[in-house]
């Protein structure tokens, strides 16, 4: 993310922003307490803030919360992770309800939210921080992850091999307070609002949903 600041923060000066969605509404949490029988889903898919705001917009997630996984260092954190020595990626751990959604729209939803044949970064966002993975926590999971890339390499829908990598859960750690919800509490960033904000609104309109009414 820090890569891209600077430049976006020169294009704010230009008056190139001032015509972003102000009235834009940036889903949030439903609530931080668990759910009976709620299950959890965890990807990796460039920067986290982008990942909350886009599975926090579906019906049947409770909450997206931001980490990291991937790695090899325990207790990382932001600092470490973003040089790209701890092996983790900016990740988030999704919260939903089975019976309002399903996991494989959750995994359709991951896909159609990134760049998946981008390696090793996601936009300007370069480092194997934001590479894009697929965690699974069972062998349906996989299988259903394995399915949506043939499906999508069957269309020809990208131009390029699908590069998210697939592999077990292991550990996700949970990233510092002040990564959480940072959309919604920081809609003036230069990132959120040159980045974030339009991915977002990208997603919506290519993505059917079911999206929560917000």
């Amino acid at each position: 993310m820090r890569s891209i600041i600077v430049a976006a923060a020169l294009t704010l000066v230009l008056g190139a922003c001032s015509a972003q969605n102000p009235d834009v509404k940036i889903p949030r949490a439903t609530s931080t307490k668990p759910v009976p029988g709620e299950q959890v889903a965890t990807f990796s898919e460039g920067c986290f803030w982008h990942a909350e705001i886009i599975f926090q917009s579906l019906a049947g997630v409770r909450d997206a919360v931001s980490g990291y996984s991937g790695g090899t260092t325990a207790n990382p954190t932001y600092e470490g992770v973003e040089t790209g020595l701890t092996g983790h990626a900016e990740t988030v751990n999704v919260y939903y309800d089975p019976a309002k959604i399903s996991y494989e729209t959750l995994v359709k939803a991951f896909f159609a939210s990134q760049d998946p044949t981008e390696v090793n970064r996601q936009g300007n966002d370069v480092g194997t921080q934001y590479r894009s993975i697929a965690f699974y926590r069972n062998d349906q999971e996989k299988a259903t992850i394995m399915a949506e890339i043939k499906r999508l390499t069957d269309a020809h829908t990208y131009k390029a091999p699908i590069a998210t990598q697939v592999v077990p859960f292991k550990k996700f750690w949970e990233a510092e307070d002040y990564h959480q919800e940072y959309i919604y509490h920081h809609p003036d960033n230069p990132y959120v609002e040159t980045v974030s904000i339009p991915d977002y609104l990208e997603f919506r309109k290519a993505f059917p949903g079911p999206y929560k009414a917000l």
